[in-house]
């Protein structure tokens, strides 16, 4: 009825957290691995996880691939340092049945650990994902922050409960992904010929700051909702230094 796909690559630290929380849950679960060199497949297949070593083409493809290969005709996708919140889980149970149309889609919110706090503001919450839909039905796309797309018009669902996400277990982890996610999403933009206006060079970092700490209320998460949304801007910031470099020069 329900299959479990996952991407990974090194996630020992993460996969036997989100295995354990769909455990039970379907009879198939597929992991499509893009080549780790650590424990991540071995805790995979000790849990019983049909793992199938393939070479990495972008995060769409990984999972387009992997809804490709599942047995049941529902697809549930997640990432490798997520897991089902226990409300979450009832509220799949119930909800995702035999009888569906195939145009129902499905959502939930997203929950993020920083460093140990969960962030319930800040522009990160609650950060409504589509994760659930028949597979015949859609496809994801996309380079960096893949979506799902639909044959149709679909009939949204969202359900209760929190999709937990572990996914900055330090400082570190969070400056490196910024700068990681404000390359790639330069090097995109300017594959599509966009450019970006000087005014909006200097006064977008400050913008986002002021909407996430303020309007959306980072100020409640804290010091680390402070941090949170300092790294926002800063990743705002780097990825316009980093589209007006390559416009400069024209190349990577």
């Amino acid at each position: 009825m329900l299959s479990v796909i996952i991407i990974t690559l090194n996630e020992e630290r993460n996969i036997e957290r989100v295995l354990r929380s769909v455990a039970g849950l379907t009879d198939d679960i597929v992991v499509v691995d893009s080549g780790s060199t650590d424990q991540t497949c071995s805790i995979c297949r000790a849990h019983g996880v049909r793992v199938i070593q393939r070479e990495w083409e972008g995060f769409s493809p990984a999972k387009n691939f992997g809804n490709s290969q599942a047995i049941h005709p529902w697809i549930l996708s997640l990432d490798a340092d997520e897991a089902l919140s226990p409300q979450l889980r009832e509220s799949i149970e119930k909800h995702v049945t035999a009888d569906l149309p195939q145009n129902r889609i499905f959502s939930f919110n997203r929950l993020t650990n920083f460093c140990g706090t969960w962030i319930r503001h800040s522009g990160w919450y609650p950060d409504p994902k589509i994760r659930i839909w028949h597979r015949d039905f859609g496809r994801w796309e996309g380079y960096i922050h893949e979506t799902p797309v639909f044959d149709g018009k679909p009939d949204r669902v969202h359900l209760k409960g929190d999709l937990l996400h572990y996914s900055f277990y330090t400082r570190e982890d969070y400056r490196q992904q910024t700068e990681k996610y404000a390359r790639m999403s330069a090097e995109e933009l300017f594959r599509k010929g966009k450019k970006v206006p000087l005014f909006k060079y200097w006064f977008a970092p400050g913008a986002r700051f002021v909407r996430d700490y303020f309007v959306r209320g980072g100020f409640l998460d804290g010091k680390k909702g402070f941090e949170v949304c300092k790294g926002n801007a800063r990743g705002v910031r780097l990825k316009y230094a980093r589209l007006r470099h390559l416009q400069a020069t024209g190349n990577h």
